[in-house]
Order: C-alpha cells, then structure tokens, then sequence
C-alpha cells in the first residue's frame, strides 16, 4: 500500500455530488445504495478520477496487485449512508479485496476513529514496515495491524509478487543508470515507465525508503551499488517523487 495523491474534480461533478448527497434521507442505507445505483453517470467520473490518481494502469489501491475494477466506500454504506457520494470516501479497489476481504469491514478505536488506514489520506509507511526479503508486512502501530488484517495484505500471493518485484525494481534501477551513463535518454525513459507501470508499487517505495535508513546493508545484503542508486537524487527527480513519497 502507497500513498495515493487525491486529484480535485470538475466542478460540475461536485456539484452532481452535493446534490446527490442533500437527497438521502438521514441514515437511510437503502436509498444510499438505489441513488448509488442508478447514478451511471457519477460513478463513472468518479472512477475516470480514481484512476487518474491510482499507480501505474490504474492499480487496486489496497493491494496493488490487481487492477482496480471497482469503486470501493472506504466507509462502508452499511455504516455511513451519507457518505456514499463523498469524493474523499472512494477508493479504486480490485474485486477480490473488495468483495473477498475488506467486504462492510471497518474497525473503528473506542472514540469512533478509524483503525483503517486510508492511502489517499496518510502516509501507509507511518503504520506498515514492508519487509522486503519475505514480501510482508509488518505493523508499525494499531491500525496498521488492522488493515494488514482487513485487508489481506499478507495474503500468499501478495507475498510471492512482492518477493518478485523486489528482484525486478533492482534490475529496472541498474538498467536506468546504465542507460543514463551512456546517454541513452530512451532507455533511461523507457526504464523509469517500467519502474512507475508495473505492480506492487510499494514494493519501489518501500526500497526507496529503507535505502536510506540504518541497516540498509542488511536490506540489501551488502549490495553498495543499489543502496547508492536507490539513494540518488537522480533517480527521485526521475521517478517524480518527492520526499515524503519515499
């Protein structure tokens, strides 16, 4: 999970939004769920900005793995009909976390706070350490532990993928910096799309970030030249991240 940038929408959507929201009656779930519905129109612009903010070709925003297919309420209707044309409750999620995992799931502190965290909102690296020789997460705080829980992102296959892409972000960097060497600006370009395209982008965030931290021979198992690539400010300035990105 990375964080997620949320883009502003065109006027006239908000407006459709708003207006959709004053005809709810207070707490009715059901009409909740029918203007949910029936609104085509809005829930296809709210899905052209969702994946205009998504990583990559548009990837889930929980697992980051599968494409993301469906519109998610971060909180769910179930438990806030209210805000189910909220602009900053919608989440772009791929089926199987939505329907198999996270479901109306939304674990709550005992003040009412949420115990979810939210990637358009916050930093998920304040609350979820990925370690990167086995592809999992591990909970920096309560709410990271819940939302590896919620939504299964511990689960095997994400794992595996995630092992995977650790040895492919590694390669895609000492190609960029090849091809930057030797001058070679479509090959430089060509790697940094690839690095941004594929999945499991917090698989490059999360080494981005670790690159930099105490240990980071450990990491890496001593490998010098990645841990410096990893470092450079050229390869951040390509990436177009900043530095609370990584």
């Amino acid at each position: 999970m990375i964080g997620i940038r949320r883009i502003a929408l065109p006027g006239q959507v908000v407006a459709d939004l708003e207006e959709l929201t004053a005809r709810i009656p207070s707490g009715d779930t059901k009409e909740a769920r029918r203007l949910w519905r029936v609104s085509r129109a809005v829930r296809r612009s709210l899905r052209a900005g969702l994946d205009v903010m998504a990583a990559g070709r548009g990837y889930c925003m929980y697992c980051g793995d599968g494409l993301g297919s469906t519109v998610d309420h971060f909180e769910p209707i179930a438990r806030n009909p209210g805000r189910v044309f909220d602009w900053l409750n919608h989440v772009l999620a791929c089926e199987y976390c939505n329907s198999h995992h996270k479901r109306d799931l939304f674990p709550v502190d005992e003040d009412g706070n949420s115990l979810l965290v939210d990637p358009t909102a916050e930093d998920p690296l304040e609350h979820l350490f990925l370690v990167l020789s086995i592809g999992t997460y591990r909970a920096l705080t309560e709410k990271g532990e819940q939302t590896i829980k919620v939504c299964g992102l511990n689960r095997a296959q994400l794992a595996r993928g995630r092992e995977t892409a650790v040895n492919q972000v590694s390669a895609l960097v000492l190609a960029w910096w090849t091809a930057r060497e030797l001058g070679d600006e479509a090959k430089r370009r060509a790697m940094v799309w690839t690095l941004l395209d594929q999945p499991h982008a917090d698989v490059l965030h999360a080494m981005l970030r670790q690159a930099r931290m105490p240990g980071a021979r450990v990491v890496f198992r001593a490998d010098d030249e990645l841990i410096d690539l990893l470092r450079a400010p050229e390869l951040a300035e390509d990436l177009q991240l900043s530095g609370g990105a990584v």
